[in-house]
């Protein structure tokens, strides 16, 4: 190996234990490590004194905001107009369910009434046949009893009488308009 311009470091000899053990743990030499070391805080610019690593917190919390503010957007354009959505379609089928329940409550009303106008109605038809056949079979009898004096009394008067026919005739024409 070359010689180049060679400086030395001087540290405690209980630091000298832990860095022969991370070198050789690495497999590198000590010289190697050192140089390794110098490099990796040149390009990172951490702080070796600085155990926590703050570098690594601050990219950490930065990727955590990002992420943080995409889902919010993502939360704005999409979720909530979403969940509007949903909540007015929720709200316009409540209002369709109770407008049709109203309707079939009250057409089911309106039909439950009308049949019960047409059941007096038709009671009340069949009374009216019921008595127009009563009122038929004592027409037939009233009227068969005066076809029956008609005949009877014309018989009785004979071929002759005229005049009495024609009274006969005009008496039964009266009695069946009575009817």
């Amino acid at each position: 190996m070359e010689q180049e311009n060679v400086n030395t470091v001087k540290y405690p000899a209980l630091l000298d234990v832990k860095f022969g053990k991370v070198a050789s743990s690495l497999g590198l030499t000590k010289r190697e490590l050192f140089i390794k070391m110098v490099e990796y805080f040149y390009r990172t610019k951490k702080d070796p004194a600085d155990t926590n690593d703050d570098l690594l917190k601050n990219t950490l919390t930065k990727s955590h905001q990002a992420y943080t503010s995409f889902i919010k957007a993502q939360e704005q354009l999409l979720l909530v107009p979403m969940k509007e959505s949903m909540d007015k379609m929720i709200s316009n089928q409540k209002d369709i369910v109770k407008y049709f329940n109203e309707q079939v409550v009250n057409t089911n009303k309106s039909i439950l009434k009308n049949q019960q106008e047409q059941n007096a109605r038709l009671l009340e038809t069949e009374k009216m046949l019921q008595k127009t056949f009563e009122n038929k079979e004592r027409l037939k009898a009233s009227f068969l009893q005066i076809l029956n004096g008609y005949i009877r009394n014309r018989e009785e008067l004979g071929a002759f009488k005229t005049r009495e026919r024609e009274e006969l005739a005009e008496n039964v024409r009266k009695q069946v308009i009575n009817l």
